[in-house]
């Protein structure tokens, strides 16, 4: 074989080398393209958890405002979050580039690769503000009873929720501010608290729903004599002395209503959410600037369940370092200690109340165009 035949041979032998070499490499970076993992299950773990304890610290806040606003005679406003939206994009590219020369030229061999990338989040978060007549009505009209004995049933202790609650139980009176003045509980209406707190815990009290045909869905209270220690049957009936209730019933029907009730009702005067809410910030330590400027409604006098309560909203000028939730307004800061679980009890007692009322409705829910990218 000629010597110019060698030379042809080598370097087609060398090019199908490199052919070889090139395309291995694009079949790497081809591989290594197509490989990109999907980004959105890996998100949800992080987002769901993340954009929850969002909106939970936002509606403590939002509410411990709106109670502290009250004191200042301010409007309450409430905006609620109606849709969140989290949308990512991930985009790749790649490029490869390669030059083969012959054995007597004199650039060598080349190859050139490139890559790109782009990540996007780009949330889309709702807000609507609460307004109208039915936000309205909800804030203004008396809880239903049988919503707050519910939450008795689920655990909560009598005594707090009715007396949180509560206006009278069958005509006695609890501990209420009417017109700026103070106006204490009855002591009947304090024993039965404590009475129906001891009850409950003993298991002797309850609450469910029945059908009547002529009332429709009532609420019925029960009081259960069946395995019962005769201390709790004594407890049992001096409730109903206190509530002048028959002493025969076992069950009472649930009725809204500022009187005494019938024979076999128990009458529950239950308060408003916004009297729920005032009746927390008399529990506020208000400014003394704001009490000399008479911008702020000065706490109630002569009460002493007000100062020995453990409900207290603190107040000062510097932000605290560890507390549950804290709201600035008026150049103070105002927040609930961490460590006190009667005032963090009372408040998430408070956020319950307002989604049972009922301040919204489907008819404000705006329409949303998110576009395809």
């Amino acid at each position: 074989m000629c010597e110019a035949s060698q030379v042809r041979k080598r370097a087609i032998m060398r090019l199908t080398t490199h052919r070889q070499y090139f395309l291995a490499i694009a079949m790497v970076a081809s591989l290594a393209l197509s490989g990109c993992p999907h980004i959105g299950p890996h998100t949800v773990a992080v987002d769901r958890f993340d954009y929850s304890s969002a909106i939970s610290d936002s509606w403590k806040q939002q509410t411990l405002l709106n109670i502290v606003k009250l004191r200042y005679m301010d409007l309450p406003v409430f905006v609620d979050v109606s849709s969140i939206v989290a949308s990512y994009s991930l985009e790749t590219g790649g490029s490869i580039a390669g030059q083969l020369s012959s054995a007597d030229a004199i650039q060598r061999d080349s190859v050139l690769l490139g890559a790109s990338g782009k990540y996007i989040d780009r949330p889309t978060i709702t807000y609507v503000p609460l307004t109208g007549e039915k936000f309205l009505i909800g804030l203004l009209s008396p809880i239903d009873p049988k919503n707050i004995f519910s939450m008795l049933q689920s655990g909560y202790a009598a005594d707090f929720i009715l007396a949180l609650t509560v206006e009278s139980l069958n005509g006695v009176r609890n501990r209420s501010a009417v017109a700026g003045a103070m106006q204490e509980a009855e002591p009947a209406f304090l024993r039965v608290l404590e009475l129906l707190r001891e009850i409950q815990a003993a298991g002797a009290v309850g609450m469910r729903v029945e059908e009547d045909k002529a009332k429709g869905t009532i609420a019925v209270l029960f009081m259960r004599r069946d395995d019962v220690t005769p201390e709790i049957l004594e407890k049992q009936k001096e409730v109903r002395r206190l509530l002048h209730l028959s002493e025969e019933r076992q069950k009472f029907v649930l009725k809204y209503s500022p009187a005494r009730g019938e024979e076999d009702e128990l009458a529950v005067n239950s308060r408003s959410l916004l009297q729920i809410m005032a009746a927390f910030s008399s529990y506020m330590d208000v400014p003394e600037e704001h009490l000399k400027d008479h911008s702020a409604v000065p706490s109630v006098e002569n009460s002493g369940e007000n100062r020995e309560s453990r409900i207290h909203i603190r107040s000062g000028k510097e932000k605290p370092e560890h507390a549950y939730t804290v709201v600035h307004y008026r150049d103070y800061w105002f927040w609930i200690d961490d460590s006190n679980w009667q005032a963090k009890r009372a408040l998430m007692a408070v956020m319950f109340f307002f989604t049972l009322s009922e301040t919204g409705g489907s008819n404000r829910l705006p329409v949303i165009t998110i576009p395809t990218q």
